[in-house]
């Protein structure tokens, strides 16, 4: 008998003939995740087990961000013997209504998997006088996963992770991070899909203080094993934020540093091969957050600007936060480059036109050349 932790999938079961990239993956993720807990990780077929560790608490708390698991379980492994079997349930001791639910994967194991459940039920009513069947809405489920490599998992326990798809092996994405709530969960909801994604981050110095740049480079850092980033790039939007004020609309000021950014990121993701932009915009949030300033900033766009937050609302977004640490740190009251110049009364429903008139009152192109030919490149 083996103490074992058992990691089970569900979505990479539905991808036909690329099964087997995905579910390498998903592997080669886990053992990244684990690269420095002792273990051993093992692939069988349509499971994946850890063994041969000492602290079961970090191994469970760590694969929870790893993205194309569907549920964790602690578990013991014997043998796929009936009698072998039968023992272990005998020493099981329940006081609790309880159902036993076998799953014959080994379809060669001598007895069906109805007709064990009744037998391991009545061995635990045997021993517990205490304990009750309720197949229904049992208070635990004795689960006896028979596998086809002539090995057995037991366990009760079952905890569900995010799922998604396990990241890819390319980095992919350039995510938008700001020092606020919601860049850093559109970074994670977009990791759920096997998003690799790198960091870009715009500050204003010295309208933004050293300390706002180091709360984003902790909610990088904090975020950088969700998301699978590696590089963080860091760009001063000073001086072009000081044209803006000078020369043009102030209700356009906002429309134009977002135009801005996506130049910038363009320019990223051209030297560095991305191929999206994710930013954590939330419809109607804020005034730049308008179907019409959105599609000012998307008529810059080279690559396709994702928006994984478009539906949801600040709730929905705290209560991710929290889930994935970064809430604390991004409610620090440290200003972005966003809050620089801020107009008193943004327009809500700004032209692709007049954004582009605003912009002809400024050298901008040169400007937007001397943000990218002194970006800051960080290594998380």
């Amino acid at each position: 008998m083996n103490k074992v932790i058992l990691i089970r999938f569900n979505e990479i079961h539905l991808k036909g003939g690329n099964k087997k990239y995905f579910t390498k993956l998903l592997l080669n993720n886990i053992k990244y995740a684990l690269k420095d807990i002792d273990c051993k990780i093992e692939n069988i077929q349509n499971r994946i087990v850890v063994r041969n560790y000492a602290d079961e608490d970090e191994i469970i708390n760590t694969l929870k961000f790893v993205f194309g698991i569907h549920s964790i379980s602690p578990a013991v492994e014997i043998e796929s013997d009936v009698e072998l079997i039968k023992y272990y349930i005998s020493k099981i001791q329940i006081s609790k209504s309880f159902k036993c639910d076998v799953n014959r994967a080994d379809k060669s194991f001598p007895i069906k998997s109805n007709d064990f459940n009744a037998d391991l039920g009545e061995i635990i009513l045997n021993n517990n006088n205490e304990a009750h069947v309720d197949i229904h809405n049992p208070e635990i489920t004795i689960h006896v996963d028979i596998r086809e490599n002539g090995k057995t998992f037991i366990f009760h326990e079952i905890i569900y992770t995010y799922s998604g798809l396990p990241l890819g092996e390319f980095r992919d994405g350039l995510l938008l991070l700001s020092g606020g709530i919601d860049s850093p969960v559109a970074g994670f909801c977009m990791a759920k899909r096997g998003l690799r994604q790198d960091i870009l981050h715009f500050d204003s110095f010295p309208y933004t203080s050293p300390q706002a740049k180091e709360k984003v480079i902790t909610l990088a850092r904090t975020i950088k094993n969700i998301i699978g980033a590696k590089y963080m790039y860091i760009c001063s939007m000073t001086k072009l934020q000081e044209e803006f004020h000078i020369h043009c609309s102030s209700e356009y000021a906002i429309n134009l540093l977002r135009r801005s950014m996506i130049r910038v990121a363009n320019a990223i993701c051209d030297k560095y091969k991305y191929k999206t932009i994710i930013t954590g915009e939330s419809l109607g949030q804020v005034a730049s957050q308008t179907i019409e300033s959105l599609t000012t900033t998307n008529e810059v766009a080279k690559y396709p600007v994702l928006r994984p937050l478009i539906s949801f609302n600040k709730e929905e977004i705290i209560k991710i936060a929290k889930e994935i640490n970064t809430y604390n740190t991004s409610i620090l009251p440290y200003e972005d480059c966003c809050t620089v110049f801020l107009p008193r009364n943004p327009i809500i429903k700004p032209k692709v036109a007049d954004a582009q008139k605003e912009e002809s009152k400024i050298d901008l192109e040169s400007l937007l050349k001397y943000v990218i030919d002194n970006i800051e490149v960080i290594e998380l």
